[in-house]
């Protein structure tokens, strides 16, 4: 008798594009299928009948991460009417869905889901934080998330960066709360 082996498949990061912004419908659907997801969000303060309202909104329009199986994946894209698009990079030629490491997606929703008002997002140019040490934060709200420690804005921060779609910094962290790591 002949064995069949089920091939089991791990789920990924995906880092997805969502025009017209609409991210929250796509993360709304998600969440009804059970899928896990990640949208950073900001507070954010809007002037309203001459008063300062606060809510909470995308941090940065049109993104989503997604965690999921590469053939779930590739069903719900093909089923969701919404306009769910991957985002892609080269690789040796070849285009192909930029996935996000699990410890750097630990470090970014560290980061991004405390949904400070005084983080930073900001566009990731390949080689932007190069000249900084890569640290372990130990302790605060961000404890735990690993990035680079860099000066930005007259700060010192630690910004957290997934190559090639978004990196965010983090408010100022005391050098006492920042362990130096080697990769």
């Amino acid at each position: 008798m002949e064995e069949t082996k089920t091939i089991v498949e791990e789920p990924v990061w995906y880092a997805l594009r969502v025009t017209y912004c609409r991210e929250m419908r796509v993360k709304a659907e998600l969440d009804g299928l059970g899928i896990r997801n990640f949208v950073p969000m900001q507070i954010k303060g809007f002037l309203r009948g001459g008063r300062l309202v606060k809510r909470l909104v995308p941090s940065v329009h049109n993104l989503i991460f997604v965690y999921i199986e590469p053939s779930r994946m590739k069903e719900y894209k093909s089923s969701t009417a919404l306009p769910v698009r991957y985002i892609m990079h080269d690789n040796n030629g070849h285009r192909e869905p930029v996935t996000v490491p699990q410890r750097q997606m630990d470090s970014f929703i560290a980061v991004a889901g405390t949904h400070d008002e005084q983080l930073l997002y900001l566009s990731p140019k390949p080689g932007d934080f190069s000249q900084g040490d890569r640290v372990r934060i130990l302790g605060g709200p961000f404890e735990g998330a690993e990035g680079v420690f860099v000066r930005v804005k007259g700060d010192r921060r630690v910004v957290v960066s997934i190559e090639g779609v978004v990196a965010v910094a983090t408010t100022y962290v005391h050098p006492s709360l920042l362990k130096k790591i080697d990769y």
